[in-house]
C-alpha cells in the first residue's frame, strides 16, 4: 500500500443547540478531516481539537499547520508499504500534537483496513455489535431547562445521563435531576474546574449515588486526584489527564482514579486507545469511550472501539441526531439505547458528498513523493 497523498479539509457543521460546558460554549463544530489516499483505496481521520484551546492546548487550525509542516512529511520515509502501527514511530520526534496525530493515523489505519475488507472492530477486538449509548448534557441557564432536557434524553431511550458541572452549578443540578427521575445512571463531568481547595464541597456530591465524579481537578495534578480520591465516596473518573498508556498506569497506581475515560484523540490514536484499554483492563479499572462532538465519521471508530470487553459503562457515543440536523455520513440512530458497530470495512461509512461539500471551508491536498 503506497500513500500517495494527503487531504486536510476543515468543515463547519452546527449544532442543533448550543453546548455548554464549564470552558466555554459551542454552537458550530469545526471539525479537520484527514484523507489518505493510497494506490487501493482512501481512508478517513477526524480531529477531534476545537475552535479554541479551551478543552486542550490543540485547537483545529494548529492541527492543520502541525499536519502540514511537519507529520504528514514526516510518512513520506515509510510512504512505500505504510501500515498504522509505523505512523506514532515516524511522528514520534514532534512533541505533543496528539489529535493532530490521532487524525493521521486513523485514516491510514482506515485505508488499509478498507484494502483489505476489514472492519474496524474486527481490528480492534470488538466483542459486541451493539454498545449502550450515554448522552452529554451541557450547562443550561435554569433547572426547569436541565430538567426538561435529560427528561427529553431518557424519553430518546439514553442508558446514562452525564451532567456537566462547575462551581455554582454542581450540587443542585444534581439533585433536582435524582428529585426528579430517580435512580436513574448518573455521573458529572467538571473538565478541570475546581482545585484541591473544593474538596469539602465536592464530597456533597456523595449522597446522590453517582457513577464517577469526571476530572475534577487539574489534568497535571494526579496527586491532587489521589487525595481527592481518598476523601470522596464518589469514584473519581480521569479524562483530560490520561495521554497515554502509561498516565494511565501511573494514575492508577496513585490511586487517583477508578474508572478511565478513554478518548482516541486525547491519547494519539485508537492504537494508543486500545493499548490503554489493555492497562486498564489488567488492573480490573473499568472504563467508557468519551465523545469530542464528532460527525459520524469519528463517531463509527468510537462505536467500534467502545464494543471492546472492558468498556462496561456507555460511553458518550450518542446518536448523530443529539448533535447534528444533518450529519456527515448516514446517521447513527439509538435503537433501545445502543448503537449498531458498523460491520463494512474500514470505518463502515463515508461521508456523504453533497453533505462534506456543503459544510467544507477550506481543502489542501499535500503530495507525498
Amino acid at each position: 500500500m503506497k500513500l500517495t497523498g494527503v487531504e486536510l479539509r476543515t468543515i463547519q457543521i452546527p449544532l442543533v443547540t448550543p453546548f455548554r460546558t464549564s470552558f466555554g460554549t459551542e454552537t458550530v463544530r469545526e471539525a479537520l478531516l484527514v484523507r489518505a489516499v493510497t494506490d487501493e483505496a482512501e481512508g478517513w481521520g477526524e480531529c477531534g481539537a476545537g475552535t479554541a484551546p479551551l478543552y486542550s492546548a490543540e485547537y483545529t487550525h494548529a492541527a492543520a499547520d502541525v499536519l502540514t509542516r511537519h507529520l504528514v512529511p514526516a510518512l513520506a520515509g515509510v510512504a512505500d508499504g505504510l501500515e498504522a502501527h509505523q505512523v506514532a514511530p515516524a511522528l514520534a520526534e514532534f512533541k505533543g500534537h496528539r489529535m493532530a496525530k490521532a487524525a493521521l493515523e486513523t485514516a491510514v489505519l482506515d485505508v488499509g483496513l478498507r484494502a483489505r475488507g476489514v472492519s474496524f472492530g474486527q481490528a480492534l477486538g470488538a466483542v459486541r455489535d451493539r454498545v449502550p449509548c450515554g448522552v452529554s448534557v451541557g450547562i443550561t441557564d435554569t433547572l426547569p431547562e436541565l430538567l426538561d432536557t435529560v427528561g427529553g434524553y431518557l424519553g430518546d431511550g439514553y442508558r446514562r445521563i452525564k451532567l456537566k458541572i462547575e462551581p455554582g452549578w454542581d450540587i443542585e443540578p444534581v439533585r433536582a435531576v435524582r428529585e426528579r427521575f430517580g435512580d436513574i445512571p448518573l455521573q458529572v463531568d467538571a473538565n478541570t474546574a475546581y482545585s484541591r481547595a473544593d474538596a469539602r464541597h465536592l464530597a456533597g456530591l456523595d449522597p446522590f449515588g453517582l457513577l464517577l465524579l469526571e476530572q475534577p481537578l487539574a489534568e497535571d495534578d494526579l496527586l491532587g486526584h489521589a487525595e481527592l480520591a481518598r476523601q470522596l465516596s464518589t469514584p473519581i473518573c480521569l479524562d483530560e489527564s490520561i495521554v497515554s498508556a502509561r498516565a494511565a498506569a501511573d494514575a492508577i497506581a496513585m490511586g487517583a482514579c477508578q474508572v478511565v475515560n478513554i478518548k482516541p484523540g486525547r491519547v494519539g490514536g485508537y492504537l494508543e486507545a486500545k493499548r490503554i484499554h489493555d492497562v486498564c483492563a489488567a488492573h480490573d479499572v473499568p472504563v467508557w469511550c468519551g465523545g469530542m462532538l464528532e460527525t459520524g465519521l469519528g463517531r463509527a471508530a468510537n462505536v467500534a472501539l467502545a464494543a471492546l470487553p472492558n468498556f462496561v459503562l456507555p460511553g458518550d457515543t450518542s446518536a448523530s441526531d443529539r448533535y447534528y440536523r444533518t450529519d456527515l455520513t448516514p446517521p447513527f440512530r439509538l435503537e433501545d439505547g445502543h448503537l449498531a458497530v458498523p460491520t463494512g470495512p474500514g470505518l463502515g461509512v463515508s461521508p456523504i458528498p453533497e453533505v462534506l461539500e456543503e459544510v467544507t471551508t477550506t481543502t489542501v491536498w499535500l503530495p507525498l513523493p
